[in-house]
């Protein structure tokens, strides 16, 4: 079920684990009042944590394989058959008669964001396994970056960053909620290396913590803020390739070259990053957008600060649309607007605790 290239090896591509969700989003034309119905716009959108940074990734050039599952319903077929028309890969995706798609209903407000949801996503639990995960052991071995989602059960969660770790695979661990985030805990052990990114947990090597209309604050301690995937495992194809060649020819991985104390310090680092200005339509899918972009950046060989200033640029795209993900990219913009967000990010701290 591996791709395989002519050599025999398994194709280094990124790969993202985790749901596929139909999003229901409601959302109110006046502020929304207790125990009553209001006014409004209901939309079906293709979402999910997983899903959504996968498709960002694809348009913004980088070819993730996705490892999920979904059922043979009304939300699963939709779910697939969007997929298979951005042309993706669909041999990681599990499809069974017995799987109840992931569903999520959200509540927006007047400005666009999240009041309330419920989300039923035991399936990705129950069908998204161990095993399921394994069949795919050489990919993610073979992978630049591994990204997984707090709605994996916490044995595939481990399953899978163990896989990472046997072959010094990165992986990106994706909270999705405050509930969920916890899962991360019994997985540090195969995390406490360099150049592995954890969020919200002790041993963290490298941080990306979102504050909102603040931007972005890239933490580090002991690890180089301008750290990069190994180049033999970098992919560019594309759109990524100019992504790639824009930002290299004008903002190179230097940008704190003279300060020695940012390579391989044992000190605490903190770097702070705008957010750019935009006219907002909706939020949802302005997190997974971020993550998507810094990934997809990262899968090219540019490095952690280049990453992070294309993820505000993709977040920034992706609530000016009322999809969660952007039909496309503009290389002219997503170039322009990461240009200004990395000239303008300033060091915090230089300091020898936290």
């Amino acid at each position: 079920m591996e791709k395989q290239r002519k050599d025999g090896d398994v194709e280094a591509v990124p790969v993202v684990i985790g749901g596929m969700v139909l999003d229901i989003q409601a959302t109110s034309s006046i502020p929304p009042h207790p125990r009553t119905t209001c006014p409004g716009q209901i939309y079906y959108v293709q979402g999910g944590v997983a899903r959504n940074i996968a498709e960002c990734m694809t348009k913004l050039g980088a070819q993730p394989f996705m490892i999920s599952a979904l059922g043979l319903d009304m939300p699963g077929n939709l779910l697939l058959e969007h997929w298979k028309s951005a042309g993706l890969r669909t041999e990681g995706i599990r499809k069974h008669k017995d799987i109840k798609t992931p569903t999520v209903c959200h509540i927006l407000d007047v400005s666009g964001e999240v009041a309330a949801g419920v989300a039923s996503v035991e399936a990705v639990e129950m069908f998204l396994t161990p095993k399921w995960i394994q069949q795919f052991k050489h990919t993610i071995r073979s992978a630049p970056l591994l990204m997984v989602d707090a709605n994996l059960s916490p044995p595939a969660i481990e399953v899978s960053c163990r896989l990472a770790a046997e072959s010094n695979v990165p992986v990106w661990f994706e909270p999705v909620s405050i509930a969920k985030s916890e899962r991360i805990a019994p997985i540090v052990k195969y995390m406490l290396k360099p150049a592995i990114w954890l969020l919200l947990e002790k041993g963290v090597k490298i941080l990306v913590l979102t504050i909102g209309s603040d931007g972005v604050l890239l933490c580090t301690k002991g690890e180089s803020i301008s750290w990069r995937i190994c180049l033999e495992k970098t992919q560019q194809h594309g759109f990524s390739r100019q992504l790639f060649e824009n930002m290299t020819s004008s903002y190179p991985s230097n940008l704190y070259s003279d300060s020695k104390v940012l390579e391989r310090s044992p000190n605490f680092l903190a770097v702070h990053f705008p957010a750019l200005p935009a006219s907002v339509v909706r939020l949802t899918g302005a997190g997974d957008c971020l993550v998507g972009g810094m990934i997809a950046s990262l899968s090219t060989g540019l490095d952690v600060m280049q990453s992070v200033a294309i993820g505000i640029a993709a977040a920034k795209a992706s609530v000016e649309v009322d999809s969660n993900v952007p039909s496309q990219f503009s290389l002219p913009t997503i170039t322009g607007d990461a240009r200004i967000v990395y000239s303008t990010a300033k060091l915090l701290q230089h300091q020898s605790k936290l």
